[in-house]
């Protein structure tokens, strides 16, 4: 499940999160950023030899990739630098570090994105204790003869997500991405001669006939995948200055005709909702609502890539075939979006090795490990990877080449806030607007309260 399963965030997220995701500044973003390009001149680069009898902890998430990929490309970053590798992974890894942090004890890698329930990044994040890692993509990729920053894809150096607190720097490295956006089953339209929704109009017309067919025309796993699919639509409905500005929790946001218009549309989502969705929505769960899709019991589902690894051995209807789609755009003619969710990896501050870390965080974006996270279904966002994709994977990843733009960020880090939790009050209330427990009013409420305590939390 998602790692944060929200979360999010993810994504961060979060947020993240995010939140699956709790950070943000979209502004910096954009299909022509460099990677790596600072407000500050660019700390001296890291030693790229480190002493060839050093030992570092790398400490990983085990996520529905597995953890046979990273013994695998830690096996080989030792061939390729001499650096050994004692390598930690877990499904629950927070627990198996966390205490040892708390003495003192840190490893010197560590790949553990924002949005998970225990909120360990963002609690670094929060106390500072990560390290800079902008010189990270000044370095040459061990093996080969280009920087990093040459190998990251455009703009996920640039969000929030990897540069926490807005000051030009990068404190964390973009790891495996996952294009989020709308699940459905491309069997049943082609069955029904349906047309995949362009507008959030015709979303409403496909609603009314599916209904008619006794077919939902919306699901979701849990409410907080909410966080991609919310993320998403604030660029729909005002753009990449208005998403900076809601997720700065900027004074008055909410309360403008943009944000107006994306509560509008997730309250009439809620509505065409299937009912039962709120009461599987919880991490034991959620795959029934998934299952949903895969019976063609409801139409369209937010989620990423990692569902079809997650629902390979599940049952579904015959001639089900994976189909996947951005957000309806608000008009005709508008932008679709579709939020990309990555996880991070970073070093923290009381490292141990850092300039052999930081040479591990280099090499992830190696030729040789992006291939080795790839037979795990784990693709990097490096410059023309996704070229050498097959199948669904080709169709997924190339989202963006057909239209799509994408969506990164999150809401902004801030100082602890004692009894707020926004990824609760923005995406986890949305089970209640399904189930008619709260109304869009209550909802809107609590989302300006907690944004003006977040306000003055924000970190500087």
């Amino acid at each position: 499940m998602k790692k944060f399963v929200s979360i999010l965030l993810v994504l961060a997220l979060t947020v993240s999160s995010f939140v699956g995701c709790a950070k943000k500044d979209e502004a910096n973003t954009g299909d022509n950023a460099t990677p790596g390009t600072t407000s500050e001149p660019a700390k001296e680069a890291a030693t790229e030899t480190p002493k060839q009898d050093v030992t570092i902890k790398v400490a990983a998430i085990e996520t529905a990739y597995g953890a046979d990929m990273w013994t695998k490309v830690s096996e080989a970053f030792t061939a390729k630098t001499g650096i050994k590798v004692e390598l930690t992974t877990d499904k629950s890894l927070e627990d198996v570090i966390g205490a040892g942090m708390k003495a003192g004890d840190y490893p010197d890698v560590v790949h553990l994105a924002t949005g998970r329930p225990a909120a360990l990044t963002e609690t670094l994040i929060k106390e500072n204790g990560l390290e800079d890692i902008t010189d990270v993509l000044s370095m040459t990729v061990p093996g080969e003869d280009k920087k990093v920053s040459d190998k990251i894809a455009g703009g996920f150096t640039e969000s929030s997500l990897t540069n926490p607190y807005n000051d030009g720097k990068t404190y964390m490295a973009p790891m495996f991405y996952s294009p989020c956006g709308l699940f459905y089953n491309q069997g049943l339209f082609e069955e029904k001669g349906w047309t995949v929704p362009t507008t959030w109009d015709e979303m409403w017309e496909l609603g009314d006939k599916a209904k008619a067919e006794g077919i939902a025309l919306f699901a979701y796993p849990t409410a907080g995948y909410f966080d991609a699919f919310f993320y998403a639509l604030l660029y729909e409905v005002g753009g990449a200055d208005f998403f900076q500005k809601a997720t700065t929790y900027t004074e008055g946001i909410w309360d403008t005709p943009e944000a107006n218009q994306a509560f509008d549309i997730v309250e009439k989502l809620a509505s065409y909702t299937e009912k039962s969705v709120p009461s599987n929505a919880n991490n034991d769960n959620y795959l029934k609502n998934q299952q949903l899709i895969l019976d063609n019991k409801a139409l369209f589902m937010p989620n990423g890539t990692w569902v079809v690894g997650e629902m390979k051995d599940a049952p579904r209807v015959d001639g089900f075939e994976w189909g996947f789609t951005a957000l309806p755009a608000v008009a005709k003619g508008g932008d679709a979006y579709s939020y990309t969710w990555f996880e991070q990896l970073w070093i923290p501050t009381a490292a141990e090795n850092k300039d052999a870390a930081k040479q591990f965080a280099a090499y992830m974006y190696s030729d040789e490990a992006a291939g080795i996270f790839a037979e795990s279904g784990a693709i990097q966002p490096i410059v023309g990877f996704a070229d050498k994709l097959e199948g669904d994977n080709k169709m997924f990843y190339s989202i963006y080449d057909n239209g799509a733009k994408a969506a990164l960020g999150s809401f902004a880090t801030t100082d602890p806030v004692e009894g707020v939790n926004f990824a609760d009050t923005i995406f986890g209330t949305v089970n209640s607007l399904v189930s008619g427990d709260k109304a869009k009013a209550q909802w809107i409420e609590g989302i300006k309260k907690d944004s003006d305590l977040l306000r003055a939390a924000l970190k500087q």
